[in-house]
């Protein structure tokens, strides 16, 4: 396989995105998903359409065993990866003394965990080679407080910090890592995590548009992106460090209110 990427969450939304993108260019791609028609559609849909080879692994990110199985089956098939793109994730609203400990500790699993394992367990390679880009989807919540959905800002948030701090380790190779930070983007996200009967999803940016301008930073070798945020919002989080801290949780707060 050439010009691998591996993307996780691959199966749909802005996953499939970036695969349909990478194969546009003539890359490969090892999809993983926990849906495993979803793969199979994308593999057939993409290697009819681009004549790329496309491997697909059925894992679920919840299990902590995952990311290391994903790294042994793909060194076992030699399969050598060149692009990264850590995509998958979910989120859910409500509040955290509500919440059970298992939702959330899915959520951290797949957010937070596997995302780090798998950041840990192909950089030393590109490192070694000196060639590779990494993209973590965080999101432009990382950036503010988040009462409603407490554990899934608070992930967010490490996963844009984790990224700064690892590009800035990065300077003395030819090795880069990216983070796109999407607003409310059109995926089954909005559905599954109840978001999208709330404010913020009034109107949800295009799930082809936010992966272009995260698989174009990844290329460009970009520290972070914004992406599918009105002007409002993004004025919104650009002033929400000057404002006092409270007023900005509770401005986050009625923005998540549940409207039936």
């Amino acid at each position: 396989m050439k010009n691998t990427a591996l993307i996780t969450g691959a199966a749909g939304g802005i996953g499939k995105e970036f695969a349909k993108i990478h194969a546009g260019t003539g890359g490969d791609i090892a999809a993983v998903d926990l849906n495993s028609e979803g793969l199979a559609s994308v593999k057939a849909e993409l290697e009819e359409q681009y004549g790329v080879k496309v491997y697909t692994m059925t894992k679920d990110l919840t299990d902590i065993n995952a990311p290391q199985e994903i790294y042994d089956e793909l060194k076992e098939n030699d399969i050598e990866i060149h692009y990264l793109i850590n995509n998958a994730g979910f989120g859910g609203i409500g509040k955290f003394h509500q919440r059970t400990w298992e939702q959330d500790l899915a959520m951290i699993q797949v957010d937070v965990i596997a995302l780090t394992a798998l950041t840990k367990l192909f950089l030393p390679g590109f490192v070694e080679r000196n060639e590779g880009r990494i993209l973590n989807v965080s999101s432009a919540v990382s950036l503010i407080p988040g009462p409603g959905q407490a554990v899934y800002f608070a992930s967010k948030a490490f996963v844009t910090s984790l990224t700064r701090s690892i590009y800035g380790e990065l300077n003395d190779y030819d090795v880069t890592i990216t983070a796109l930070l999407p607003g409310a983007t059109e995926t089954g996200f909005g559905d599954h995590s109840g978001m999208n009967k709330t404010s913020i999803y009034k109107k949800p940016a295009n799930s082809a548009e936010v992966a272009k301008d995260g698989y174009d930073a990844m290329m460009k070798g970009k520290l972070e992106i914004l992406s599918g945020l009105p002007f409002s919002q993004r004025m919104e989080i650009a002033v929400a460090p000057l404002l006092p801290t409270k007023k900005v949780v509770d401005r986050i707060r009625k923005s998540q209110t549940v409207k039936d």
